[in-house]
């Protein structure tokens, strides 16, 4: 059976670049990723963050959807305990009015970023978390067709049935996923801890719905490929240096990958680092096959989604490429 394959893209900003080289960099791999057969291209949204330039999610999928053709563009998520789901109606209506049946919608409840952050953008942080299963529904109503005395309209917006996806790291989100008979997106490329549990509580209670008749879910893993075992390796160091900065709170932008990164880190980092990134796979074409057919076997996704944090641009490039060489050849 064909296994589709995604992009997750962050729009890291790597050191000596800013948000414009990496916003740029942005639209270059969604064309790129488009002629490679992926089949979406998913933004993050994140928030005050030196190193990620994907905050305004929604303006960025628009950016990304005006420079390609069909691959299907969207957000991975959009943390909606940060935003009014009527305006997200909007935007993603908006989207979904431009750019017909191109548009998905990922919702998750994280901040996506530090506490003061998080009060700065929506205040009552904690309520508005709580409230997530209230928010989605209400935000698939503005999306659906308009109803009789209906007075809050998401226009554009009304009508468009933009897909709706539940993202998670934990079980509650898969519990919700299934109750409300959505697809669901397993955050395992950074948080693996719960990937096996949270799939089969997604699909042993499953209910059908308008949206979804099956369970479908994807997983998610990061991938750094390059020619051989030791440049992929060396071009890993930079993700593993960014979640090392990210205990030590001193995050910044991606780092350049250096030769031995056991000289970065300490014991106790590298075995948190390597618990956080073990839905990972980074290798030659070979070492690539090995590692995702392996993942494909114990999670059995409906779909894969790929994440690369890679400092060079050009390398990044290239490791998608092998990335979608592999996934055809084992799927």
């Amino acid at each position: 059976m064909s296994i589709p394959y995604s992009v997750l893209d962050l729009a890291p900003i790597p050191e000596g670049l800013n948000a414009a080289d990496a916003l740029r960099n942005t639209r270059d791999l969604a064309q790129h990723a488009e002629t490679l057969g992926y089949k979406r291209y998913w933004l993050a949204e994140h928030h005050n963050m030196i190193g990620i330039a994907s905050s305004a999610t929604s303006v960025l999928i628009g950016y990304v959807a005006a420079a390609t053709q069909h691959i299907r563009v969207g957000s991975g998520g959009v943390m909606l305990p940060n935003h009014a789901p009527l305006v997200i109606a909007e935007q993603f209506g908006t989207l979904a009015t431009l750019y017909p049946d191109r548009i998905d919608l990922g919702l998750g409840r994280a901040p996506g970023t530090d506490p003061g952050t998080a009060r700065a953008l929506r205040r009552d942080l904690q309520s508005s978390s709580d409230q997530f299963p209230q928010d989605v529904l209400e935000l698939m109503h503005y999306l659906g067709p308009e109803e009789p005395g209906q007075r809050v309209r998401a226009i554009p917006g009304m009508g468009t049935q933009v897909p709706v996806w539940i993202l998670g790291s934990s079980l509650y989100g898969a519990q919700l996923a299934a109750h409300f008979g959505l697809p669901y997106a397993f955050a395992s490329h950074f948080a693996p801890a719960d990937l096996m549990d949270a799939l089969t509580v997604y699909r042993q209670t499953f209910k059908p719905s308008a949206y979804l008749d099956k369970p479908y879910a994807m997983v998610l893993v990061n991938v750094v490929a390059a020619e051989t075992d030791e440049e992929a390796r060396y071009l890993y160091t930079s993700l593993q240096q960014q979640f090392v900065r990210m205990r030590r709170n001193t995050r910044g932008k991606l780092s350049p990958p250096i030769d031995d990164i056991n000289t970065f880190w300490t014991d106790s980092e590298r075995v948190m680092v390597e618990r956080m990134l073990a839905c990972s796979v980074y290798g030659s074409p070979e070492t690539l096959e090995t590692g995702l057919r392996s993942i494909l076997a114990q999670t059995s996704p409906q779909e894969l989604m790929i994440t690369g944090q890679i400092f060079d641009h050009q390398a990044r490039l290239r490791s998608f490429e092998i990335a979608a060489q592999v996934m055809q050849k084992i799927t």
